[in-house]
């Protein structure tokens, strides 16, 4: 296969010949990388692969990633990729191979499907590439299937939701409730309900309507004001992420029922935070969005630095912190 390494020796290759005939200096080569390569002191090239990028969670984590790249710019070179919208997975999966394509040494991923994204990651990896899955769990069946496995580096979604369901079973205003799902084929989404679930159910509390949202605010809000319009009982609304929560704040004012319907999120944002200091919002949960990316680089350069020792290349999946965010603990920050 002709590979960069190839291009850039047979690129000195022609310039020394051209030397030679022309009796003149200065043909170098233009890539530090490939020099480097014939070295042995290659820096890996790490892909990461969001969702959207709209939705600030995964803008801070592409800054918290790019602030760790450049204060380790001797260790890794580092691409950021996302998509608009959380819903365009066939966008993502042209990413990754363009990633591929593009002679990558790793690939860190948020899918925006835990099965659909399998296959090309599945090829990523038959190319040499370590891949690592981070935010979003891939779909254990569908990896084994594809005959992989792909390290999980992220929260426990379930765990981190049911600790906010808990929060607001203990502070409720009313025992109905409703829930504004994630992309409903997303693990995250799935795990989230679950935890939101089983919370609800601890505390006798009764869930009169749970609707996907898609993650999105404009949709959350359409979502929550159709939900409060049927269910006038409702007493609170559980969003999957902060987005929909910010959705949900907006259907709950339209309502006329500002102060009387909790809501609570997952992810932490920024406009969350101001949320909850303003008693709009009861709770969030903070997987460090900042940092999860980070994390997923970690394991990946772990993982390529194994292969290079020849010792053991692979790695377990990582549980990374999810932590209750509340007015209290805002105040102590």
């Amino acid at each position: 296969m002709f590979t960069a390494t190839n291009f850039a020796t047979a690129k000195r290759v022609g310039c020394f010949t051209a030397l030679l005939s022309l009796l003149v200096s200065g043909c170098t080569s233009s890539s530090s990388t490939s020099q480097s390569k014939d070295d042995g002191n290659t820096k890996p090239r790490v892909a990461l692969i969001m969702k959207s990028l709209a939705n600030e969670f995964f803008s801070t984590m592409a800054k918290g990633a790019e602030s760790h790249q450049a204060e380790n710019a001797d260790q890794y070179d580092l691409v950021v990729n996302g998509i608009k919208d959380e819903r365009d997975v066939s966008r993502q999966v042209a990413l990754v191979e363009e990633m591929v394509a593009s002679g990558v040494d790793a690939i860190v991923i948020a899918p925006a499907d835990s099965k659909v994204l399998v296959p090309a990651l599945r090829r990523a990896i038959e190319a040499g590439v370590t891949v690592v899955n981070i935010d979003n769990r891939l779909d254990a069946e569908v990896l084994q299937q594809e005959n992989i496995s792909v390290p999980f580096v992220g929260p426990d979604n379930m765990a981190g939701a049911k600790t906010v369901g808990n929060y607001l079973a203990a502070n409720r205003k009313g025992e109905k409730v409703a829930i504004l799902e994630g992309i409903r084929t997303s693990f995250n989404a799935q795990q989230r309900l679950k935890g939101f679930e089983a919370a609800m159910k601890d505390a006798g509390m009764e869930i009169v309507s749970s609707q996907s949202a898609d993650w999105e605010m404009s949709r959350a809000n359409t979502v929550a004001s159709s939900m409060l319009s049927e269910h006038p009982e409702i007493s609170a609304i559980l969003a999957a992420n902060d987005s929909m929560a910010l959705g949900a704040i907006a259907a709950v004012k339209s309502a006329g029922r500002a102060g009387e319907v909790q809501i609570v999120g997952f992810d932490n944002i920024s406009a969350i935070q101001q949320a909850i200091q303003d008693g709009k919002v009861l709770a969030t949960a903070d997987q460090h969005g900042d940092q999860l990316a980070v994390f997923g680089i970690e394991a990946a350069l772990k993982q390529l630095g194994s292969e290079n020792s020849e010792s053991d290349s692979s790695i377990e999946d990582v549980e990374t912190p999810v932590d209750l965010i509340t007015s209290e603990t805002l105040v102590k920050e």
